[in-house]
């Protein structure tokens, strides 16, 4: 082989491994469905807390992922965080729909997760979600978990053996 037919089979390599590494990017970013033009119709949601929430978290329901989390943002009127999405327009919800945060795994991406209820009409764009649940925090069970460890101790009456008489 000479070597200009080297040069350009080295520069496919080099293309395609570049092409490779965009691809998983996209992937691993949660940016390749941004780039999806099916329609689809945005509701909103307050929480208190969000946890690690973030944009491009994915919202699901029954486990298939049937939106996106387009937005989230502090509402200093209420001081609560109002998280914007986007449903695919395949999957009609109901209004009384409700909303909670999740994780994936123990300490996995968190996500929406939908729970649709049993109202007839469905909900359209720009609605807001009425019920939500907010995200678990996992600090705050380990802190919940130790105030009230160490407030049972503190109730139970301590058996002092040098104070007991011996027999």
């Amino acid at each position: 082989m000479n070597r200009t037919t080297i040069d350009l089979w080295v520069g496919i390599f080099v293309t395609l491994g570049i092409a490779a590494v965009i691809f998983l990017a996209l992937k691993v970013g949660n940016l390749s469905t941004s780039f999806n033009s099916e329609k689809t119709y945005t509701i909103t949601a307050n929480f208190d807390n969000i946890g690690g929430l973030k944009a491009r978290a994915p919202v699901r329901s029954a486990g298939v992922v049937v939106g996106r989390v387009t937005s989230v943002q502090f509402d200093t009127k209420q001081y609560v965080a109002v998280v914007t999405m986007h449903i695919d327009e395949r999957y009609p919800f109901s209004k009384d729909t409700s909303a909670s945060i999740l994780t994936s795994g123990l300490l996995g991406e968190q996500y929406i997760g939908l729970k649709t209820g049993g109202d007839e009409e469905n909900l359209k764009d720009g609605d807001k979600l009425t019920i939500t649940q907010s995200a678990v925090v996992l600090e705050d069970l380990i802190g919940r978990f130790l105030f009230s460890s160490a407030e049972k101790s503190a109730s139970q009456p301590a058996t002092d053996k040098a104070a007991t008489p011996a027999p």
